[in-house]
């Protein structure tokens, strides 16, 4: 039989998963992937050599597709399924399949008119583990199973630090709808009916603009005589996935965040000897489970990590089931429903999830002379309710026409646009004078990012000068110096030095600021370039990647030895300074460093939380020569054995610097734009830690 070519529907996070487990089945090829966004289409299509289209209709008439993956925001999935399969495309969506049981049984009836198949992505259900603890309960290992227990205890970067006009945060319900599947889908799978009796919302967090959702959520729910609890907490918390099952003459727990199944059984040895054996096998089991994964991700070269091999196995099972007219049941509408039916009677036990509250009407509307582009992340919603409380009208250009500004309907005006359409961009800059350029896109080849980061920045650039802007104010970054030497001191007059072996995110940044100065002279608008240090403030991530590698909230290790000062800065004095660069005549093409009076290690930051909060991290230093070398290794395994022609490893200069090894001079950006970020030790640890929710 000829390979089923595969398509890919939307070229987001979750496309790479799925193109890397189409390519590793056999029977598929990767033929094509399809986004309206043309670069997110283009780079993906470069990466993995397939054909790129922006257009469903296009990619469907070029007849260069048996299947489609339907990868793109939940709401558009029922709408695209059912255009596919009327085109004779088989189908596997994501996750939710759909947002009612109704648009799910619309799914089914068309793949059935049209005679394909149509198959839901709960890919947790393929684990080898989960596969070992059906075979254990099915066996009678765990005798009669009482009480189930399914967690989703995983922190959601969302809800502290956005976007917060995606459709995830739109509404309540829309938060079970993207994270129910997953703990929703074991519990169908393990039993057969699921009565929903009780639903508890806890945690609440409110969010830029005022509106309010849950970060914890219990469910209470009974299949037949067994109890079954389902958690979900997004709170900053330690990783816990996990489905625990217990039974009359065992207990089985499977965290299927790690592939590990871990089965605990009475044992008929003496009084004395009975809880040391017991421990021993709980022992014996934990450890066989960490070599066994240790090992199958070493010899892969984490090629076959847990979420990998969930979609290379459901991928795989789905296909399995098409080529032999016998669908997996796993993946099968019939059990999607099942799920979506018990997500639906869970959000009709929540009293006030069937009154949504309005939106408020502004009483008039925005004139804006200030746009941001980025406004609705971290820095961009500071800096946007900073310049409000200054008086300023603020354009906010988003992704999508929501944002975190329902509270300032009437000073901050949100709208929709690509930054990839120079048009669109140039219209929404007419009669403004200032643009704050925040955006930075998450690449991952050189090539990408020149697309996607560096010409981004030349198109507003050029958009902005062709619609009068006086200036543009562009944010960069301190990662571009090399701050490797310990007794150097950087100033705005600090060379950056080679950058084409520096991290991906420093050399991009630097030649995006090296462009717009040219451009300046040219064609492009009036710039002038602010360079944060570690940013921290209200609404920041605990888990700041500037400050080292987190392996999950409750563990840093340091970039360094962690005793030396680090170039913190609050958001409310970052922004200060970029409001400060717009009413400053006579800088452009000047260049700011915004880091503030030296006062924290990274150690002393995380002792402040622990003597603050009472939350005391598990915070280690590393050496950063060793991390260098390991990358050397890491980065010619993946040239040479995956054949990843794009893997670079980093200079070593590259790696200490970040550990921030040098000092900063602000001097410039005090005298000049009279800056005058905190300088007062408590006063900062107070707006740094105290002031805002690091966890919940």
């Amino acid at each position: 039989m000829a390979d089923l070519r595969v398509g890919i529907l939307g070229a987001g996070y979750i496309a790479a998963w799925h193109a890397d487990a189409i390519r590793r089945t056999k029977g598929l090829l990767l033929a094509a992937v399809c986004d309206r966004s043309a670069p997110a289409a283009e780079g993906m299509a470069a990466a993995y050599g397939i054909t790129a289209y922006t257009e469903l209709d296009d990619m469907i008439a070029s007849g260069t597709c048996d299947a489609v993956h339907i990868l793109t925001p939940p709401p558009l999935h029922h709408g695209l399924t059912l255009r596919c399969l009327r085109a004779g495309l088989h189908v596997l969506v994501e996750k939710p399949a759909a947002l009612s049981v109704a648009e799910l049984d619309d799914m089914a009836a068309a793949a059935e008119a049209a005679g394909k198949s149509l198959g839901i992505c709960h890919n947790f259900l393929a684990l080898p583990s989960y596969r070992r603890l059906r075979e254990a309960r099915d066996a009678g290992l765990l005798g009669v199973v009482s009480n189930a227990q399914i967690n989703w205890s995983l922190p959601l970067p969302p809800l502290r630090s956005g976007p917060y006009g995606s459709w995830l945060l739109a509404q309540t319900r829309n938060l079970l709808l993207e994270l129910g599947p997953h703990p929703f889908s074991f519990a169908v799978d393990l039993f057969d009916g699921l009565e929903i009796e009780h639903v508890s919302l806890g945690q609440w967090i409110t969010l830029p603009g005022g509106a309010e959702r849950p970060q914890s959520w219990r469910i209470l729910a009974r299949a037949g005589k067994v109890d079954v609890t389902i958690n979900l907490s997004l709170v900053e918390t330690v990783d816990d996935r996990s489905v625990m099952l217990r039974g009359s003459a065992g207990m089985a727990r499977l965290d299927y965040a790690a592939d590990t199944l871990v089965l605990t059984r009475d044992n008929t040895a003496e009084l004395v000897l009975n809880p040391l054996l017991k421990e021993m096998s709980k022992a014996r089991s934990h450890l066989r489970e960490g070599v066994v994964n240790a090992f199958r991700q070493g010899r892969s070269l984490n090629q076959n990590s847990p979420y990998a091999l969930s979609f290379r196995n459901t991928i795989a099972a789905f296909y399995d089931g098409l080529r032999q007219s016998q669908p997996d049941p796993r993946f099968s509408p019939g059990h999607a429903r099942r799920v979506m039916q018990a997500i639906e009677d869970s959000l009709a036990a929540i009293p006030s999830m069937s009154t949504p509250a309005l939106p408020r009407m502004a009483a008039r509307a925005p004139s804006p002379r200030v746009m941001v582009i980025g406004g609705t992340g971290f820095l961009g919603r500071n800096l946007t309710r900073r310049l409000v409380a200054r008086g300023f009208d603020v354009r906010v250009l988003s992704r999508g026409q929501g944002g975190p500004f329902e509270d300032l309907a009437e000073q901050v005006e949100t709208v929709g646009g690509s930054l990839q359409d120079h048009d669109r961009l140039g219209e929404l800059m007419v009669g403004i004078d200032h643009v704050f350029n925040l955006a930075r896109s998450h690449d991952r080849t050189w090539d990408e990012a020149l697309r996607n980061d560096v010409a981004t920045s030349l198109r507003i650039s050029r958009a902005a000068r062709r619609a009068g802007v006086r200036r543009v104010i562009y944010t960069g970054t301190i990662a571009s110096y090399d701050m490797s030497d310990p007794k150097a001191v950087i100033t705005e007059k600090t060379p950056f030095g080679d950058m084409a072996q520096r991290n991906l995110y420093a050399r991009s940044k630097a030649e995006c600021e090296r462009c717009l100065i040219e451009a300046q002279a040219s064609d492009g608008a009036a710039v002038a370039i602010a360079r944060p240090g570690i940013v921290l403030g209200e609404g920041g991530p605990l888990q700041h990647w500037g400050i080292g590698r987190w392996h999950g909230p409750g563990a840093v290790r340091l970039w360094g030895g962690g005793d030396n000062i680090l170039p913190f800065v609050l958001a409310d004095d970052v922004s200060d300074a970029l409001i400060a660069m717009m009413e400053t005549p006579g800088i452009d093409g000047e260049s700011f460093n915004l880091v503030g009076t030296p006062l924290l290690t990274g150690r002393d930051y995380f002792d402040e939380i622990a003597r603050r909060l009472g939350a005391r991290l598990n915070v280690a230093s590393s050496n950063l020569t060793t991390l260098w070398a390991a990358d050397q290794i890491k980065q010619s395994l993946k040239r040479h054995v995956l054949r990843r022609t794009d893997a670079q490893a980093s200079t070593l200069a590259d790696w200490k610097s970040r550990g921030h090894l040098s000092r900063f001079d602000n001097t410039k950006s005090r005298e000049i734009l009279g800056w005058r970020p905190e300088a007062d030790r408590e006063a900062f640890l107070t707006r740094a830690i105290d002031d805002i929710r690091l966890f919940l």
